[in-house]
């Protein structure tokens, strides 16, 4: 009886074992004051049982802190009590809550030994009377038994309900951690997804501008005949014009990631492959020759694996652009039976630290991981190699081959 209800609120801990206590003594107290009207006993005897009451009563607040000793107390109690008293008032009472509450603590087998020690001293007490003595009948000896045996029961089975609520509750705490484990997992993988795709949308079309803007520069500052030199200017203005208008487009495509459900989605497809040689166009405008080559039957991606070998292209060309000093790359595409094999090679400086800070190429590998592929960066003879290895899923591949 851990939890008790008063006036509609519950009340438990100490606030129930107060409340329970002073219900109980109350009980006992008024009934043992109706039974004075109807017997009379010496002043020492009615004070003697006074305390004993007293003592039966108060122990019961601290029947869940001490269930077993409370319990023994209340039926020595009782046990004194009942010869000497003339009242026979319902102070057993306290010793059927105690019983109650050691088994539903979860003390059985004390609860166990209690029963049968009550119920043994019971029937000794009353077989060692003369028949004309006895207080308890054969009858009321077996209502004891069964009244004892219910008791142990019912608090038996409230401990393991309590049990079974406890585990529910923890298993429900521990389903409820899990998932906000994951919601936050999984928010915190889309972000470093979404600052992927700003850090390549962003880094490629930025540099590019920036390559082109210092060439025209540069053009400018030898001060060429003012019509090479307004030529040159118009060229890298046109560069710098398209570079940014996909940039900007590309940008719109990423941002519409983060738009509410009830917003209307995108409507610009997403980025691919068939766009390389858009991409190549641009790399030609910063002044760095990129050829393509495509290497077995070209079939359709599936959209998330087409976006990441784009992103891989791209980062590398934008690396290429910004860090190599390179005049020329190669990209080649290698369709396989089970995976897309694509390298970017460049004749520019080597070194991988030289090509950024290196969160490009930490960038890119993590778009190979995340489809179960690999990706490498090394020097070769000639200068810088990207390569990457991006297997397909051969239903996603089987479902795009039948549309």
């Amino acid at each position: 009886m851990a939890h008790l209800t008063v006036a509609g609120r519950r009340l438990s801990g100490h606030a129930a074992d107060l409340a329970l206590t002073l219900l109980v003594s109350a009980f006992v107290i008024i009934w043992t004051l109706v039974m004075t009207r109807y017997a009379a006993e010496s002043a020492s005897r009615a004070v003697g049982g006074w305390l004993l009451v007293v003592v039966g009563c108060g122990a019961l607040y601290f029947r869940r802190r001490w269930p077993v000793a409370v319990a023994a107390l209340t039926l020595l109690a009782c046990a004194v009590y009942y010869p000497m008293s003339t009242y026979d008032g319902p102070l057993l009472v306290t010793f059927a809550i105690a019983l109650y509450s050691v088994a539903a603590e979860g003390r059985f087998v004390a609860a166990v030994l209690l029963a049968v020690v009550t119920l043994f001293a019971v029937g000794l007490g009353e077989f060692t009377q003369s028949p004309g003595n006895r207080q308890i009948d054969d009858t009321s000896l077996a209502m004891l038994s069964g009244w004892l045996i219910s008791l142990v029961a019912v608090g038996r089975a409230q401990r393991i309900r309590s049990e079974y609520l406890h585990e529910a509750e923890q298993r429900a705490l521990a389903a409820e951690r899990e998932q906000e484990a994951r919601a936050q997992q999984s928010a915190s993988e889309e972000r470093l997804r979404i600052a992927h795709e700003l850090h390549d949308v962003l880094g490629h079309s930025i540099s590019l501008v920036n390559v082109q803007s210092s060439a025209a520069l540069h053009r400018i500052g030898k001060k060429p005949d003012p019509a090479i030199a307004l030529a040159s200017a118009e060229e890298a203005l046109k560069s710098v014009k398209e570079t940014s208008k996909d940039a900007l487009r590309e940008l719109r495509a990423t941002l519409g990631m983060l738009r509410r459900a009830d917003e209307a989605a995108p409507t610009a497809p997403a980025a691919g492959l068939d766009r390389l040689g858009a991409l190549a166009g641009r790399a030609r405008s910063a002044g760095i020759d990129v050829s393509t080559e495509t290497v077995g039957a070209p079939y359709p991606l599936p959209p998330s694996l087409d976006l990441a070998a784009y992103r891989i292209v791209q980062e590398s060309l934008t690396n290429v652009a910004r860090h190599s000093g390179a005049d020329h790359a190669r990209v080649t595409l290698t369709y396989t039976d089970d995976a897309l094999l694509l390298s970017v090679d460049d004749n520019g400086r080597g070194q991988e630290d030289d090509r950024g800070d290196g969160s490009g190429i930490r960038g890119m590998a993590e778009r190979a991981k995340a489809f179960g592929g690999e990706l490498t960066a090394h020097n070769t003879s000639e200068g810088f190699r990207v390569s990457a290895r991006l297997p397909l899923d051969h239903d996603a591949r089987s479902g795009e081959d039948h549309r």
